[in-house]
């Protein structure tokens, strides 16, 4: 009987694009922790803050968004509500649960840091739209998400 098993790709393309990937990865971070600190925050609290300007949310769903424990999210949303840039509310679906939410100073904060952010720009800018559109659908076929 022949088992088939899902293997990983090992061929030299495929890891050059795992490389890639990777790269693209790092810098992309490195970008967001320096726009953060223009703004005196820490990645995470610049993190939890773009996700929030989306839309509130629960500290558990945040914790599950950025894959770390509730507790940190607790600890990040105290301090961004500290700067009056999170608020907490009653969940009104759930008043037992609260919501993290933005504040107007918080969704304009998130705005400026969304804003700052170079390093795909211009990369981006130097591919066509049908590019830019290819790019999308096959990271969004990677990622196990609906292609439009």
């Amino acid at each position: 009987m022949l088992v088939s098993m899902a293997t990983p790709r090992t061929d030299p393309l495929s890891l050059e694009v795992v490389e890639l990937i990777g790269t693209v990865v790092a810098r992309y971070y490195e970008e967001y922790d320096q726009a953060a600190a223009e703004h005196s925050l820490t990645g995470a609290q610049a993190r939890v803050l773009r996700l929030l300007s989306m839309e509130p949310m629960p500290m558990r769903r945040i914790a599950q968004k950025l894959k770390c424990e509730p507790s940190n999210v607790t600890g990040i949303v105290d301090r961004l509500e500290a700067r009056d840039l999170v608020e907490r509310r009653p969940d009104p679906a759930d008043r037992r649960v609260k919501l993290a939410a933005p504040t107007e100073k918080g969704r304009a904060t998130a705005a400026l840091l969304r804003n700052s952010l170079d390093f795909a720009r211009e990369p981006l800018a130097a591919l066509s739209e049908e590019e830019r559109r290819v790019l999308r659908d096959l990271l969004k076929r990677m990622l196990g998400e609906d292609v439009e």
